[in-house]
């Protein structure tokens, strides 16, 4: 067994760090993450991690280069302090969507990043949500991928009227998703058809299942440039829904994203706390954020005392 839980963090996710070592009862290890003058980050551990289990909690978000190298040197400094076990903890694991090959000369960044990791000297990966769940078999190092549906589902259940509901999959990828959100809800389906021509630009065609007079709930991994998600929206009230809600573990809100919610038809979002809101976003009264502080710490608690972390699975 491992010496006693030090948990650490970089500039992401300070917020949800301290809610998650409040849960586990303990406090946030004494560290410093800065920029030199020239730009690079510079990390420091200002306590002893020898034989500790240490657990450095950081998405990586906006912007993705900063926080990701932040990461990468907080392993490294861990590893070269003799920690006794390094695990990362990544609500959001960015370039995940670079997943595959899918045009010529093109990297698989996912898989880069995975082997970053790796080499800083992890020796696992406890993620929320990954885009592609593929991305676990990049790493020859143990991953843990919770899902967020694990708490918003109870949110949508608590707030949402129970009967007339549809959930909707804004595309054909996330089916399988709106399907274990309808499944758990007592609701029907529907799938949106549509054709993307460019990187984060879409087309909505039209709509596989029946809308009509109901409550919509479209459900999704992220939302970036809410270009999809507020077409969806739409083509979901055009087709006779009552009203629609919008429900995603990540908010990653890039771009014009605050703005194309604001203006659209969507009543409500429900998002976690995986990435941090913007100042825009966080003044966005229709956002609704639900915390995965506990599931993390509980998912913490087991994989220190060597616990099943299948417990934690919807």
């Amino acid at each position: 067994m491992f010496g006693e839980i030090k948990l650490f963090t970089g500039n992401a996710n300070r917020p949800l760090a301290n809610a998650i070592a409040r849960h586990l009862g303990t406090t946030l290890g004494n560290s410093r993450v800065s920029r030199f003058s020239d730009g690079e980050s510079r990390v420091e551990i200002d306590e002893n991690v020898r034989g500790r289990d240490v657990f450095l909690l950081q998405s990586t978000c906006s912007p993705a280069n900063d926080t990701l190298m932040e990461l990468l040197i907080l392993a490294d400094a861990c590893k070269r302090a003799s920690a006794g076990r390094i695990t990362a903890v990544i609500p959001y694991y960015g370039y995940a969507r670079q997943d595959r090959k899918a045009a010529p000369r093109a990297p698989i960044t996912a898989k880069l990043v995975a082997d970053l990791l790796t080499a800083a000297g992890l020796d696992r990966v406890l993620t929320i949500d990954l885009h592609a769940g593929q991305i676990q078999g990049f790493f020859d190092i143990p991953v843990d991928n919770l899902y967020g549906s694990r708490r918003l589902l109870p949110f949508l259940r608590e707030n949402l009227p129970k009967d007339d509901l549809v959930v909707v999959s804004p595309d054909a990828g996330g089916t399988e998703r709106a399907r274990a959100y309808a499944r758990r809800l007592k609701a029907s389906l529907a799938v949106i058809d549509k054709r993307r021509d460019k990187p984060n630009s879409s087309e909505v065609m039209h709509i596989i299942g029946d809308v009509k007079g109901k409550r919509a709930v479209l459900v999704d991994d992220m939302i970036d440039t809410a270009g999809t998600l507020t077409k969806a929206a739409q083509a979901v009230v055009d087709n006779g829904a009552t009203s629609v809600r919008a429900v995603a573990t990540h908010a990653v809100l890039s771009g014009p994203a605050v703005q194309r919610l604001s203006d659209s038809a969507l009543e409500e979002i429900v998002v976690t706390d995986t990435i941090p809101l913007s100042d825009d976003a966080a003044k966005l009264d229709k956002i609704s954020v639900v915390s995965i502080a506990d599931l993390l710490g509980e998912a913490i608690r087991s994989i220190h005392h060597a616990d099943s972390v299948s417990r934690l699975f919807l």
